[in-house]
């Protein structure tokens, strides 16, 4: 059963992820296709070749990186299924699914920006978790990531294209088959989570990639778009000094 929950973890995390190098790849070549070019037009052959190059030069370090996510969460399941079965630990085990759920979350944050490193310059995924980490901290624009809520909205629009698929195929089910409402409505529900959250990956994959360009290269973003790259310098200008004064105001008094 272990091994079955972890086969399906990891693929559902291999394909969100390969999905992701596909974008990334696909949005770093329209922006040096833009600092080149007057066009910011996108060539014909680009998804073809970022999707020839996710399924085999990166593909094994998709796999990797996927496998960690993959042993986390199974490894939560595993303890709600305990905290069903044992009452007198049920503190300690709330608290030790909350280490792994806080685990899983960093790993997730680190693995989306290592993925962009890993499509643009084809390095290893430890490599490519290091360098993107150590490139945020060099740059500052960590500053800018620490306050992005993009994540937290793309998941609310997952949970409520989930919740509407679910009521409407709900409904029906209730006028067709009054019998299995619930089993029909959760289905729906949960493909509709699925399908929504393939379209999210897309967006998340673009405004990860747009950070690492950011930090990578600001004159790309400029080129790109002047207007927003004026936002962006001017909001992480902000991030630093807010930043720089409450780390003053910590040594004064300390």
């Amino acid at each position: 059963m272990q091994v079955l929950s972890v086969s399906l973890f990891w693929t559902g995390a291999v394909l969100c992820n390969t999905v992701h190098v596909i974008v990334s790849g696909m949005v770093f070549h329209v922006l040096f296709q833009c600092g080149q070019e007057e066009s910011s037009s996108l060539p014909p052959s680009t998804l073809v070749e970022s999707l020839r190059y996710a399924v085999t030069t990166s593909f094994g370090s998709i796999c990797y990186g996927s496998l960690f996510t993959a042993a986390i969460r199974t490894l939560r399941w595993e303890i709600r299924g305990l905290r069903s079965k044992i009452c007198g630990n049920e503190c300690l085990l709330c608290c030790v699914d909350f280490l792994f759920h806080l685990v899983e979350t960093l790993v997730r944050f680190f693995n989306k920006y290592a993925y962009v490193q890993i499509a643009v310059y084809g390095k290893g995924f430890n490599r490519s978790a290091r360098d993107a980490w150590e490139l945020f901290q060099s740059t500052g624009v960590e500053a800018l990531v620490a306050y992005d809520c993009s994540g937290a909205v793309l998941l609310m629009g997952t949970i409520f294209g989930g919740l509407v698929t679910g009521s409407c195929i709900g409904i029906w089910a209730w006028i067709k088959y009054s019998d299995r409402v619930i089993m029909v409505g959760s289905t729906a529900m949960l493909m509709g989570m699925v399908l929504v959250g393939l379209g999210m990956v897309v967006v998340e994959s673009a405004v990860t990639s747009i950070y690492i360009c950011f930090a990578e290269d600001p004159l790309l973003i400029q080129r790109w778009d002047a207007d927003f790259f004026t936002e962006m310098s001017e909001m992480l200008h902000r991030r630093l000094q807010h930043r720089s004064a409450r780390a003053r105001e910590v040594l004064t008094t300390a």
